[in-house]
């Protein structure tokens, strides 16, 4: 397996950059986060994925292990292959990827071009427990926030409440009491609707 590789920058382009490590050429497969995160200088030190298949042998570079790790997690995914995980490290940050996943925000991973509905629910179904558990985040405190705002305002909704007035509504109590359990904020939100 290549853990990285490190050499003289030959040629860098936003889905692909070639070292020159020793005399030896490689192209490696980018992101386009990865992409703005290289330095223009001469030395270059990317980590890297070998993806072995029977007609390719394709790296993959990262400028840092922890997006690396993000794809590594992505592939793991059935459906999700090297360039669905490629492109959704283009369209979103490694970290935005990671609470996307951690705060089960659909919307989010399905925004990206090529996921659908049914790959953005598996990948947080397959994802969110090793999220959570390799980032040592704590899943009250991540899923806290926007889902007690989130479930407010779609019972106002219910209620009849137009959604524009409603969040109006939700917004300043939720700045005046950011701990407000979803009771509160409906209770709260109807005495000044």
């Amino acid at each position: 397996m290549i853990t990285h590789i490190q050499g003289r920058l030959v040629e860098k382009n936003p889905t692909h950059v070639v070292i020159d490590c020793n005399g030896v050429g490689y192209v490696i497969n980018i992101s386009l986060h990865t992409f703005s995160q290289i330095p223009d200088n001469e030395s270059l030190k990317l980590f890297t994925h070998l993806q072995v298949k029977e007609d390719s042998h394709t790296l993959y570079g990262f400028s840092s292990v922890a997006e690396r790790e993000i794809f590594r997690l992505l592939i793991s995914v059935s459906g999700v292959g090297a360039s669905t995980a490629r492109t959704m490290l283009s369209s979103l940050t490694p970290i935005q990827v990671r609470e996307g996943i951690a705060n089960n925000d659909v919307g989010l991973i399905q925004s990206i071009k090529g996921i659908g509905a049914k790959t953005a629910q598996r990948v947080i179904l397959d994802l969110k427990d090793k999220i959570l558990k390799i980032y040592d985040i704590d899943e009250v405190s991540v899923s806290q926030g926007n889902t007690s705002k989130d479930e407010a305002l779609s019972a106002l909704e219910v209620l009849g409440f137009s959604k524009k007035q409603a969040e109006r509504v939700v917004d300043k109590i939720m700045a005046a009491q950011p701990d407000a359990n979803v009771e509160t904020i409906i209770k709260q939100a109807l005495k000044n609707l």
